[in-house]
């Protein structure tokens, strides 16, 4: 079993910033790809950054400049720190890691429970 949790969500005015991390745990061979999705209200699910094993990146042309993602593979854990943070970032932020497990069935993607971003005056 493997699971994903997130933190670091809350309110924020806007220009502020925060900080999300998602720690990744259970029977974990090996995590690849890592990265934050996140879903507005009325709206589809959204790639917002994603790092590979080697710290590899790519944004989001919305957040690109403001966001920076990062990893720890000592701790399998992905970071998502959020500067200059406007109205429009408002939304439910998912963790998403592709890995292997210590059994072939335990490999796949996997998601976090998601947090809730609200950025507002």
């Amino acid at each position: 079993q493997v699971q994903l949790v997130e933190s670091g969500g809350g309110l924020v005015q806007p220009g502020g910033s925060l900080r999300l991390s998602c720690a990744a745990s259970g029977s974990i061979f090996r995590l690849y790809n890592m990265g934050w999705h996140r879903q507005a209200p009325g709206k589809q699910r959204e790639l917002v950054a994603r790092i590979t094993f080697g710290g590899n990146t790519n944004y989001a042309d919305s957040v690109k400049g403001r966001f920076t993602i990062s990893r720890d593979n000592a701790k399998n854990t992905v970071y998502l720190q959020m500067n200059s943070l406007k109205v429009e970032d408002t939304a439910v932020y998912y963790c998403n890691a592709a890995l292997s497990g210590t059994r072939p069935d335990y490999s796949g993607s996997y998601w976090g429970q998601g947090t809730q971003v609200t950025v507002s005056s």
